[in-house]
């Protein structure tokens, strides 16, 4: 089965304002970084690193094509949004409100170091990060509040490429379709994963992109709520449920 458009399946909720032609935009986390393995939130602007790039370049190939590209300004985005949006001639725009959540006195720091120094609070994010975050990070609901906003204020020509984080795609699909943060922690969003949000008069619906054997899976708002309940976690380049944290 082909590619599910929004068309396909009626969205549970209604939007808050009426939308005259869908808007779909497709959410792109960053490649590998330089630094190797650490915390990196907003306070860390390490820049793709070699892979990472490719990894960028290769999650695109045979992808979009794209009426316009919004970026967070941290390096590990904006920097291959830049080169993106030069090389197809794409109108771009840097959005401060999609920048990485702060991850506090981890930032920058080796899970290793984490360990070792805190193992409290290593052991107290890792068992729920919703809770956990370490000591000075962003409050979740200033996080959630934030890319929140930068998601309802995505407008113009559509399709749009959104160039951005782990936490911040998690966010952003909770936001959409008010789910869960907690669960959402728990959802794996590889490098350059790709995810896609359709928004149109209905709600919203996210689409995974396509598995190897050519399938694709539609998530609305209703389907959801109901496979939370269900306390169902899956590793996926996009999986969506629903409430309150990255």
């Amino acid at each position: 089965m082909g590619e599910l458009n929004a068309g396909d399946v009626t969205a549970v909720g209604d939007t808050a304002a009426a939308v005259t032609r869908p808007l779909e935009v497709t959410l792109l986390r960053h490649g590998e970084p330089m630094g190797g393995r650490r915390y990196r939130g907003d306070g860390v602007d390490d820049p793709l690193s070699e892979l990472g790039w490719r990894q960028m370049w290769s999650a695109l190939e045979f992808k979009g094509p794209w009426a316009s590209v919004v970026t967070s300004p941290m390096r590990r985005a904006r920097e291959f949004a830049e080169a993106y949006a030069g090389r197809n001639n794409l109108p771009l725009r840097v959005e401060a409100g999609l920048r990485e959540i702060g991850m506090g006195e981890w930032e920058g720091r080796s899970p290793s170091e984490v360990a070792a120094s805190d193992p409290a609070g290593y052991a107290a994010y890792y068992a729920d990060p919703a809770r956990g975050l370490p000591v000075g990070a962003e409050p979740l609901d200033a996080f959630y509040a934030r890319v929140g906003s930068a998601l309802d204020a995505l407008d113009g020509p559509t399709p749009i490429l959104v160039v951005a984080h782990a936490g911040v795609v998690r966010v952003a699909l909770a936001h959409a379709l008010e789910g869960s943060l907690a669960a959402m922690m728990r959802v794996k969003v590889p490098y350059a994963g790709l995810s896609r949000l359709t928004r149109d008069a209905r709600g919203w619906t996210c689409t995974r992109t396509p598995e190897p054997d050519g399938r694709s899976e539609s998530w609305t708002r209703g389907r959801v709520s109901a496979w939370i309940s269900r306390g169902v976690t899956r590793a996926a380049t996009c999986v969506c449920p629903k409430s309150s944290a990255p």
